[in-house]
């Protein structure tokens, strides 16, 4: 009867219809919006410790990261406009504080956090990020002594990097007021906060790059300062774009930034590091007082070196002079030695005089009189001029002869003679003769010459 009662239960279940589930139904997108918006109502404002890994800036600007810890790991996001005012500048194995929302991606069925703000997370990952920058930077040769430049002794123009409000600025000026006062100007920035870090670069680049004669006067040293405050206050001098714009300044920079104990990256970048903003006054001018009593004493121990010159220079001017001896002994030594030599040249003139005037007897005596050459020449002189005379009568007289019969020759070829024969001469108004026919027109007046130069002008009709 069980057997039998158990086979008829399996008969009516298997004929009967299966029974209806009160689980609702979804679909995919559905289920996956209900599952974004129960994320984010639960989950609307939470803070995560972690540290970031797989930092990605894409090309729209958003940041994409995650959020690690030794159990495990969250995708995050940061959208442009909220990565552009954080306080951190996110980087690989920095340990932070995130502070948004837990949300999801339904296309990839994941939940990420949205990040809203980011914070370090204790000042110990702050220094390990840091001496990690500070490697990096050290690596690239940023903060070689060789790179750093000499301070100007006295410059004319000092141009100051900092708060125009706060109480450095003034300090910096009472300093340089009382020790040597300088044109100064000043570039306002802020000195902590989001933009800060990006406004000092800006401005180091700006007093850097003034024309020498623009009508803001260039600066021969540029100080970069602010006061103290805690080491997330002195942030944006430990980023890397000021620390960057120190390091490819032209002009000598002095960092003064917070107090003695306090160090930043901008102080290793700079030519000279200043324990606080005074002290950077300090060093970028010398005191007044100080240079004057350096005068004062270069100029006595100048005037003491020069008598201590000249008291030597007198004692061992007495010392030769007393290994020297009694000068007129020497002057009569050398007075006899003179008379000896005067007496020797003397003889030696004469014996000198004595042979030339011997030489001058002897080549006298080869040479003809003056005179007797004069007359020699004045004889030579006039047979040249008789033969000259006689050269040129007979080259005359030749000359005439030629002369005459070429006047014979023309007076027989000239025209004047054939007009005797009772030929004329045709001239045009111009006294031109006309020797063709044909150039004659019948408006034109002739003239006709004859003989004994008889002319007659005669008339077109």
């Amino acid at each position: 009867m069980t057997d039998l009662f158990e086979f008829k239960n399996n008969n009516e279940t298997n004929n009967a219809a299966p029974p209806k589930s009160n689980v609702p139904e979804f679909s995919v997108g559905d289920l996956a919006l209900s599952l974004k918006r129960t994320l984010e109502e639960n989950f609307g404002h939470v803070r995560v410790r972690g540290e970031l890994s797989r930092v990605s800036i894409a090309g729209s600007g958003h940041m994409y990261t995650s959020l690690k810890d030794d159990q495990a790991l969250i995708d995050a996001v940061c959208w442009k406009g909220v990565l552009n005012r954080l306080s951190v500048r996110p980087e690989e194995g920095l340990e932070v504080i995130v502070t948004g929302k837990i949300s999801s991606y339904p296309k990839s069925s994941k939940y990420q956090l949205v990040i809203e703000s980011m914070e370090l997370a204790g000042e110990g990952a702050l220094l390990k990020m840091l001496e990690e920058r500070k490697k990096k930077l050290a690596a690239e040769g940023l903060f070689d002594q060789g790179r750093k430049k000499r301070l100007p002794f006295v410059p004319n123009v000092i141009g100051v990097v900092t708060s125009p409000t706060g109480a450095v600025i003034r300090d910096i000026l009472h300093r340089l007021q009382d020790r040597f006062p300088r044109h100064v100007i000043v570039w306002p920035v802020l000195v902590q906060g989001t933009g800060a870090a990006e406004q000092v670069a800006r401005a180091i680049e700006g007093f850097d790059s003034l024309p020498d004669n623009g009508p803001i006067t260039k600066p021969d040293l540029i100080i970069v300062a602010r006061g103290g405050g805690s080491l997330e206050d002195l942030m944006p001098f430990n980023e890397e774009i000021v620390a960057r714009a120190i390091a490819t300044c032209k002009t000598p920079i002095i960092s003064a930034v917070g107090h003695e104990t306090d160090t930043t990256l901008a102080d290793y970048a700079a030519d000279y590091r200043a324990p606080t903003p005074t002290a950077a006054a300090e060093v970028a001018v010398p005191h007044r007082r100080d240079l004057m009593a350096q005068i004062l004493d270069d100029k006595k121990r100048l005037l003491n070196g020069l008598n201590r010159l000249l008291n030597e220079s007198r004692h061992k001017l007495e010392a030769q002079g007393a290994r020297l001896g009694d000068p007129s002994r020497l002057l009569e030594n050398k007075v006899q030695n003179t008379d000896f030599l005067g007496q020797k040249l003397e003889q030696v003139f004469k014996n000198f005089i004595q042979t030339k005037d011997a030489q001058l007897q002897r080549t006298a005596a080869r040479i003809t009189h003056p005179r007797h050459q004069i007359d020699q020449a004045n004889q030579r002189l006039q047979n040249w001029s008789d033969q000259l005379l006689k050269t040129r009568t007979r080259l005359t007289e030749k000359k005439l002869d030629q002369l005459n019969s070429y006047a014979r020759l023309l007076d027989s070829l000239s025209y004047e003679k054939i007009l005797k024969r009772g030929y004329v001469v045709v001239r045009d108004t111009n006294d031109k003769p006309i020797s063709d026919p044909n150039a004659i027109s019948d408006a034109q007046d002739l003239q006709l010459e004859f003989a004994d130069n008889k002319r007659v002008h005669v008339q077109s009709q």
